[in-house]
């Protein structure tokens, strides 16, 4: 029996068990990789940690049991607006960058500011910091319509 029959006869079988091999072994993988990512995030996933949330939220851990994963966890998205969401809803840990600047920063920054409400230049630095104006035309009377 020469080769060139051996494959002509066996070679398709062959094949298939060679993918059949590489599919259950890349399966494998990334089963392994995908255990080894969580068990990371697990352990990043601790109370005052910012984290993305699947809806787009950004917010900070309040309390998380990475041991009770149908015990939801509390997620603080504004200073006293905290809300319950599944634990598997946190995306990923966001690790804040150096441009990234803290609502309370802003904050101190905005009162700190307020007593410059504009600019050398003259302009308007805040929405708060805006003169009051009234749109409507001061001559009109306060019940009625404009007219055209």
């Amino acid at each position: 029996m020469d080769i060139a029959n051996f494959f002509s006869q066996y070679g398709l079988i062959l094949l298939l068990i060679v993918l059949l091999v590489f599919m259950f072994w890349s399966s494998r993988r990334r089963n392994q990789k995908q255990k080894a990512e969580q068990e990371q995030r697990a352990r990043q996933t601790v109370p005052g940690a910012e984290v993305l949330l699947q809806g787009g939220l950004y917010g900070t851990i309040v309390s998380y049991d990475p041991d009770n994963l149908d015990q939801p966890a509390i997620v603080e998205l504004a200073p006293g607006v905290d809300i319950k969401v599944h634990s598997q809803a946190i995306m990923r840990v966001v690790t804040p960058s150096e441009e990234f600047v803290a609502g309370d920063d802003y904050l101190d920054a905005e009162a700190n500011s307020a007593s410059g409400a504009t600019g050398e230049t003259g302009e308007i630095s805040s929405v708060d910091d805006a003169p009051a104006s009234n749109p409507v035309d001061p001559d009109a009377e306060s019940g009625s319509k404009p007219q055209a």
